[in-house]
C-alpha cells in the first residue's frame, strides 16, 4: 500500500516556485501535501495530489522535470510519542527512513506524515503487523 508523489525538480531562484503553484492552480490541480527541500542551485518540491496522472501530464506539457515515487503516508496520533510509536515499528522492522514531512488535515486529535523508505510494502507490512494502518490516498478530513 503507498500512496505516489511527485517530486519536481526546479532552479533555485525568484518566482521558480510560484511558477510551479500557478500551473497546479490553473490546471485546478488540489495538492494534498507538500514539501520543499533545496540547495544554493536547485530545490526539490515533493507533491502529492488528487490526481497524478493529469498532475505528470500538466508538468510535462509545461517542461518541468519530475519522478513519480511510491511513499507511504499514516495517521498517527496527534499526541506526544506518536511519531516514536510508527518509528519504532519500522526500526524493529529494520525500514530505514530516507526523508519525511507532515501534512494537514482536519481531524482533531490526528497527525499525518509522509515517508520515503526503500520498501514502501515491506514498510506497509511493518506498520500493520504494529497494529498501524497506512493510508492508501491522502484524502483527509
Amino acid at each position: 500500500m503507498s500512496v505516489k508523489q511527485i517530486s519536481v525538480f526546479l532552479e533555485n531562484k525568484p518566482g521558480t516556485l510560484c511558477e510551479l503553484t500557478g500551473v497546479l492552480a490553473e490546471s485546478e490541480i488540489d495538492m494534498r501535501a507538500f514539501s520543499l527541500a533545496e540547495t544554493s542551485d536547485f530545490g526539490i518540491a515533493r507533491i502529492i495530489v488528487d490526481d497524478v496522472y493529469k498532475t505528470t501530464t500538466v508538468l510535462r506539457d509545461k517542461g518541468f522535470v519530475h519522478t513519480v515515487s511510491p511513499v507511504l503516508a499514516v495517521a498517527l496520533s496527534d499526541t506526544p510519542g506518536g511519531l516514536n510509536e510508527i518509528l519504532q515499528c519500522l526500526s524493529a522492522a529494520g525500514i530505514n527512513v530516507e526523508y519525511m514531512y507532515a501534512f494537514l488535515g482536519n481531524t482533531p486529535g490526528k497527525a499525518y506524515m509522509v515517508f520515503k523508505v526503500h520498501d514502501p510494502a515491506g514498510a506497509s507490512a511493518a506498520l500493520s503487523g504494529c497494529g498501524i494502518r497506512p493510508l492508501e490516498e491522502l484524502t483527509v478530513d
